[in-house]
């Protein structure tokens, strides 16, 4: 069970990703990490690693590669990258608190199922430390901007606040930043997971050679609104907190289904 931290001055902070050691975000998450703490371990993957999910890496070796103090890049997955911190580079003393992102596109609804993102805090979470995915998503008018400023200027009180929490367990949280500047920001809501009305595409093409390929395309981004949930509370301007389990067990349906196997 994660111990409960009265303050972060002495926490050992542990980062991570799934956009790559390189990236802007993670960038951008050190910065805020070195206001709270002087105890900052970075430790990513090579390279980018969207989309994969809680995935380990069983079928090859892994290796690290030491680029500074307490900077390590491993040629994995986000997960791979929380155990080798955890169970080999900081075994030493573990991570009080383990931090991934920021990553460049929203982790709402059913991303978190597919998030590297959250894989990589979900880690965190599984091996006993404090976790927080954070991830910004585009500017609503325009994909290719991203407003950090929004990051910067939020971030470090949403962590500070998680992490001092006195709840206690296991606690991983997914915090999800509005495509807007700073000052437009309506606020923070504490929500639900939420739901697309869809899920992903499926394109279909041909390559110069005429074979037909298929690939995986966007998630659909039409959603019903509901109260309380992170695609709606994002949709309007709020910056969303999101309290997740590892657990996947539907207590709900857990609790009818006795009768069929008595």
């Amino acid at each position: 069970m994660t111990k409960t931290l009265e303050n972060l001055a002495n926490a050992r902070i542990l980062l991570s990703n799934d956009d790559g050691i390189h990236a802007k975000g993670l960038s951008v998450l050190e910065d805020i990490a070195r206001q709270l703490s002087d105890d900052i371990w970075i430790i990513a993957p090579e390279s980018e690693q969207s989309a994969s999910s809680h995935s380990l890496t069983l079928r090859r070796p892994l290796r690290e590669r030491k680029l500074g103090d307490k900077r390590y890049s491993i040629d994995g997955t986000p997960t791979d990258c929380v155990l080798m911190a955890m169970k080999y580079l900081m075994a030493d003393k573990s991570p009080d608190l383990v931090l991934s992102g920021v990553n460049v596109g929203a982790n709402l609804g059913e991303d978190v199922i597919y998030s590297g993102t959250v894989a990589a805090a979900m880690e965190g979470a599984i091996l006993g430390a404090r976790s927080v995915a954070l991830s910004l998503r585009p500017d609503d008018q325009d994909e290719s901007l991203f407003h950090w400023d929004t990051v910067t200027k939020f971030a470090p009180d949403i962590i500070a606040k998680l992490a001092t929490w006195s709840e206690p367990g296991n606690l991983l949280f997914n915090v999800n930043f509005p495509g807007i500047p700073a000052d437009q920001v309506k606020g923070i809501k504490v929500c639900a997971q939420g739901h697309r009305d869809e899920g992903t595409t499926v394109v279909e093409g041909n390559d110069p050679s005429g074979r037909p390929y298929l690939w995986v395309g966007q998630f659909i981004s039409h959603h019903t609104s509901v109260p309380n949930a992170d695609l709606t509370a994002i949709a309007d301007g709020y910056i969303t907190v999101t309290p997740l389990k590892y657990d996947l067990t539907d207590n709900a349906v857990l609790k009818k289904m006795g009768f069929l196997f008595p």
